[in-house]
């Protein structure tokens, strides 16, 4: 059977839309790590390992996203997470008339915002996947939200976080539904990846219309020396 392209995000981002930013060999990809700590392979054979292992390189690490993840037992996992995948299927663009667009400019104060707010893997690069979306107080970047993977068809939303004095006030749900207008305008589906214990975020994106397709394991792991 045949992969539906979300089942492996990475994998259909690095052979498509975001094949610029992309290192492939064979059945394997991975984002340039000045981007994004993320690979991809096109299935779970030992020939898509071994490409894996030889693209990434010995002593190295990456983070495969999929489920389920069936890790050879060399490979020294790092961290495993547990998440879900949720689509927003018939969505209703409403693009708030404060958001401000980001770019290579605000690149240093994304990193910051997402260091200190822990959204997700974010690296000073990774701006260049996608829109990205801020919203500012007195000139600090406060909020932020924009796009991530690619797979054809659809963008995930992603690097979703707000200063912590600043929660609260419903600036994340703003972020996420402007970028959520501009892929509708697109002619594509939002996609998002949470957290299975980040309940508060996961009843928020379900009030904004999103629904669970999957879980999805999100694991980091070195290849051996």
């Amino acid at each position: 059977m045949t992969d539906h392209v979300l089942d492996r995000p990475v994998w259909h981002s690095l052979i498509g839309p975001l094949a610029h930013v992309a290192r492939r060999e064979g059945s394997a990809a991975m984002f340039d790590p000045e981007v994004s700590p993320f690979a991809g392979t096109a299935g779970d054979t030992d020939d898509d390992w071994a490409a894996l292992r030889h693209l990434v390189g010995p002593k190295s690490s990456t983070v495969l996203a999929g489920s389920p993840l069936p890790v050879p037992a060399d490979l020294r996992v790092l961290l495993k997470l547990t998440g879900y995948q949720m689509v927003a299927g018939g969505w209703a663009g409403d693009p708030d008339p404060e958001a401000i667009e980001l770019g290579s400019a605000d690149a240093v104060e994304m990193l910051d915002l997402a260091d200190r707010t822990k959204p997700g893997p974010f690296l000073l690069r990774t701006g260049e996947l996608g829109r990205y979306v801020g919203i500012r107080h007195e000139g600090r970047l406060i909020a932020m939200a924009g796009e991530r993977m690619h797979p054809p068809g659809y963008t995930e939303v992603s690097a979703v976080c707000t200063d912590e004095e600043f929660r609260g006030r419903g600036l994340a749900e703003r972020l996420v539904r402007t970028i959520c207008a501009g892929i509708v305008e697109r002619g594509e589906t939002p996609i998002l990846h949470v957290a299975a214990t980040n309940t508060n975020a996961i009843r928020l994106y379900e009030r904004m219309g999103f629904a669970i397709r999957r879980e999805i394991e999100f694991v980091a792991f070195m290849i051996p020396g």
